[in-house]
This record gives C-alpha cells, structure tokens and sequence, in this order.
C-alpha cells in the first residue's frame, strides 16, 4: 500500500507547529510518546460493544484486560469506587450524566457560559440547553468569584433536579462543602465536571470534589495529559434516592444507571485503542513525578498571572488557583478576537474568551484565556513565565506593527528550542 503522503506531510507540519509555537491554550496539552503510541495501535480494530465480561461481539478477552486496566488505575488516583472509562469526550460524559439522572425538560442549573461555563452545562446550543430547562448562577461582579448566595437562591427558587459545578474558564477553587449544602435542600443532583484542574485534583493540589458531589465527570486530556477522551466516576456508588429508574421501569444503582446511559444510551462501540491510551496515562498520573508536575503547573500560572498583573492586565478574580487565567483586554482597548489573531502570527496560541458581564459577542469577546498546562510539560519554570508574558505584551502593545510580530515570532522559534518536543518522533 503506498503512503498517503499528503496526509503525513500535513501531521508532519502539525508536529512543527506544537515544536516551535508557545501554547498557551489552557485545555491543551501534550501527552507523553507512549501514550500517542498506544493510540496508534491494533485496539482500534476492535469492535467491543459493552463491558468487560460482558460484551456483544466475541474476541474481546484482551479488550476486556486493558479496559480492567484502565479502569482500576483510575479508580486508585481518585480512590473512586467505581469509573467509566469508555466516553469518548467530556461532552459525551456529560450528556450520559444528563440521560441517567433526568427526564427531558427537567431543570438543570450550572455556571453562566458567558462567566466561565461549559457549552455542557445548559447552553442553548447544546443538548443540555435544547433538551432539559437550564437555568445559570454566576460570579460576582466585583470579584470575579462563584456567587454561591445567587446559586442557592435560585436553587430554591427553582428546585433544578441537577446542579452543576465546574467551567472551563474560571481560575479558582470551588466550595464543593457549600454547593452539597445547597443542593441536599432540595434533594438535587451534584454532577462536577473536573476536565480541567482534574490533574490538579488527582494530587490534592485543589480541593476534593469527590465526597461532596454525587457524580464526576473529566476529560482525559487538558491537566490529566492523556488522551482526548472522557470519563464519569463516583467514590460512593448509591441507591438513587431521586426515583431514577432504568429504562425498563427498575430502580438501579448509580453505577448501573450511568454505564447504561454511556452503552446503550449515548454511545456504540468504545474506542479501545483510545482507552489503552488513556491506561498508560493514568499509570503515569500515578507516579510520583505527576505531583512535581501539578505544583509547577500551580507555580507558572500563578507566576503568569503576577507577570500580566505587572504589566497592568485586568485578570478576573485577580489571580489564579489552578492552572489557567482568564484576562480583561477592554483596559487595553482590545478584543479577545484581536488578540488571537495577532499572537498567532507570532506562534504564540491562545484563545479569544468572553468574560464576566462582557459587552462583546462570543465571536468577538473582550477576553482572551491563558494557561500553562502544555508549557509546564515542555519543562519550563516560574522564571520563563516572565518571557513569555513580556513577548506576549510586546506583541498586543503593537497589534498592527508587523516589524514587532515578526519579530518576536524569530524570538519564540528561537526560545522553543529550549524545550525539545518529541525529539525521537519522525512522522515522515
């Protein structure tokens, strides 16, 4: 068979593009050679609707192994007593968190997307919105923070048979202690979507969601530094108490309720080359090398975060808690749409992003979203953060100086090479 050489050609550009360029976007990551090694493997020839030990198609004896496999490591980083591995997003996590707990046109209540929320978590232009009654809470004006007296009001006004906690632009902890307080008042369902800090949460950097929220969902990806994919988990399997029955009339426990809704409900056959993958990335969570990669993703954003401060950058909530910063530009007289576009130009990648009580269009935005989850992973420290913010602030201050951008474009070239990415990896 011969070799599709544009397609190699294309991945062969990708590969420069990640070597040469600063990411800085915060769900971005780079997985380790072996995982993307076992992504490109036999598995994927696999089809193996269901379980382990319970599968549609025979031939499933070794599938069955590496999904056991995947499954108990991650159990043992969040001491879970039970795990899902085969969602292949974070979406298709959430929308079978959605199928197993609620009825169409039930009430749900999550963070404003338009604050920091997730398309998932009642958007209208996704499922969660189309489908189910959302209903939002958001942060405080003059503090960037979860306004968590908001949340409860409105969940008493409204009764949400779910809420929803976890963004995926906003910078600090969560009170999980408080939002089960609120959501035991009127018996609702805690689904925490973790895709971002989860990798933060795995090492006990940021606070543990597990036994205040009745369902976790993640990604596998952005801090866990796996492979795109998702995944549901609960350190405490339960009777629902909330008449969640399974298609058939019977009432289920949790567990039971969500692989159903994942296999049938939302889903065909689990990618199991994916699922080998995200195995390798959980035995390397579970090294001790993993913690020292969680404090310094702490460290470079919060070093980040006092770098822009500096420089008089507008940063919600004023600083950061985990891995990710979430930057006002109206100070600058700029757009989040504008300064994408022109840092891109200079290698540099990050995203456009609105922020709390934005005047601008999310097309638009006033925002942009930076993180250090991939920058940490090339090895650098608190002191490149300085760098890498001084060229950023070079590049917005003369967003239509081509001689700047150029310029700076040489300068990152020239700083990547610092930090080798996949020096052994030749694609073509």
């Amino acid at each position: 068979m011969q070799k599709d050489t544009a397609v190699f050609d294309l991945i062969s550009k990708e590969l420069d593009r990640q070597r040469h360029g600063i990411e800085l976007i915060a769900s971005e990551n780079f997985t380790s050679l072996q995982v993307m090694q076992a992504m490109g493997t036999v598995p994927t020839n696999k089809y193996a609707e269901g379980y382990p030990g319970k599968r549609y198609y025979g031939g499933c004896e070794v599938v069955d192994e590496i999904e056991n496999l995947a499954i108990d490591r991650l159990k043992k980083i969040f001491n879970a007593s039970w795990a899902n591995v085969q969602p292949h997003s974070g979406a298709q996590a959430n929308a079978a968190v959605f199928l197993a707990c609620m009825k169409p046109g039930e009430k749900v209540m999550g963070l404003d997307l338009s604050m920091g929320g997730h398309l998932t978590h009642g958007s209208p232009a996704n499922f969660s919105g189309k489908n189910y009654t959302a209903l939002f809470y958001g942060v405080k004006k003059e503090t960037g923070l979860v306004d968590y007296d908001q949340m409860e009001a409105t969940a008493l006004k409204e009764k949400p048979k779910m809420i929803i906690c976890g963004a995926s632009a906003y910078s600090r902890d969560w009170d999980y202690k408080r939002i089960r307080e609120i959501a035991d008042k009127i018996g609702a369902v805690i689904m925490a979507d973790i895709a971002h800090p989860a990798g933060l949460i795995a090492k006990g950097l940021l606070n543990d969601p597990f036994d205040h929220c009745h369902i976790i969902t993640s990604t596998t990806h952005k801090t866990l530094r796996g492979p795109r994919g998702g995944i549901i988990m609960l350190r405490h399997d339960f009777e629902n108490p909330w008449g969640i029955k399974d298609p058939k009339g019977n009432t289920r426990m949790m567990s039971q309720l969500l692989d159903l809704a994942v296999f049938p409900g939302t889903q065909g056959g689990p990618l199991e080359h994916v699922i080998a993958a995200k195995a390798v990335a959980f035995g390397e969570i579970l090294s001790d090398g993993f913690l020292a990669y969680g404090k310094q993703v702490i460290s470079n954003a919060q070093a980040m975060a006092k770098a822009f401060n500096s420089r008089g950058y507008d940063l919600i909530s004023n600083g950061t808690d985990n891995h990710l910063m979430l930057i006002d530009l109206r100070n600058k007289n700029l757009t989040g749409k504008k300064a994408q576009e022109t840092l891109d130009k200079a290698h540099i990648t990050l995203n456009k992003n609105s922020v709390p009580f934005d005047d601008k269009s999310p097309f638009v935005t006033s925002g942009i979203r930076v993180g250090v989850p991939a920058i940490t992973t090339r090895g650098m420290q608190e002191g490149d953060m300085e760098t890498i913010v001084e060229m950023v602030d070079r590049v917005l201050m003369k967003v239509d100086d081509e001689k700047t951008i150029n310029g700076v474009k040489e300068e990152v070239s020239t700083f990547m090479k610092r930090f080798p990415l996949y020096p052994e990896l030749d694609v073509r």
